[in-house]
């Protein structure tokens, strides 16, 4: 099998793989919806028995702060003092992609497909349970953001996988030409630059 067979088949074997994460994703929803929630006005709405059901578990506030360790409480301003980094990280990497990825003819990622608060809506967490989940929401949904603008920058720069196996790699990196592969690593930058060249200029109506 030549190499250009061999890398045939695994981006074949790949696409599978995309095409059952996709179908996997649909099931997951079609049980979810099997649950009886509903979403109105941008608020999952429950039935009235498990709304209820949800407020009689809710820990009041004052039992939650009373109860917590001390340990924890004296690492509560460590914890919360990243959201400075974590807003200087948003803000700098945002900027990079507004000025940068027009010029190289990249996709933007766009924030609501990674920013996702909706925990505040349950009944069964006081209001610092609710804080505490709206951070760690924008810390974690603020990496897959800043992952996926990283990818992108990656695929067009440098496409090549390392030579050690990568754990929880991104997922434009399954794309990658294998390390050593001088010849398939040009190849792929002439298709990057191709495909980049054929995009509309910033500010232009799209095609």
């Amino acid at each position: 099998m030549s190499d250009h067979e061999a890398r045939s088949s695994v981006n074949h074997l790949m696409d599978r793989i995309a095409a059952l994460e996709a179908e996997l994703a649909a099931e997951i929803a079609k049980e979810r919806a099997g649950l009886r929630e509903g979403l109105e006005r941008g608020r999952i709405a429950f039935e009235q028995e498990v709304l209820r059901r949800h407020q009689e578990l809710k820990t009041s506030l004052s039992h939650y702060v009373l109860n917590a360790r001390p340990l924890v409480i004296l690492t509560a301003p460590v914890i919360y003092s990243l959201i400075v980094p974590l807003v200087i990280l948003d803000i700098a990497v945002s900027i990079y992609q507004a000025i940068c990825f027009p010029i190289y003819g990249i996709e933007k990622v766009r924030r609501r497909d990674h920013f996702v608060f909706d925990r505040a809506h349950l009944a069964y967490l006081n209001a610092l349970e609710k804080l505490n989940c709206a951070y760690c929401s924008y810390a974690n949904c603020l990496i897959a953001y800043v992952r996926e603008i990283a990818g992108r920058t990656e695929e067009y720069w440098c496409p090549i996988k390392h030579a050690r196996r990568m754990i929880a790699a991104h997922d434009h990196y399954r794309q990658f030409v294998d390390y050593g592969d001088a010849e398939a690593y040009h190849e792929r930058v002439a298709e990057l630059s191709k495909s980049h060249r054929a995009q509309p200029p910033p500010g232009s109506p799209a095609t």
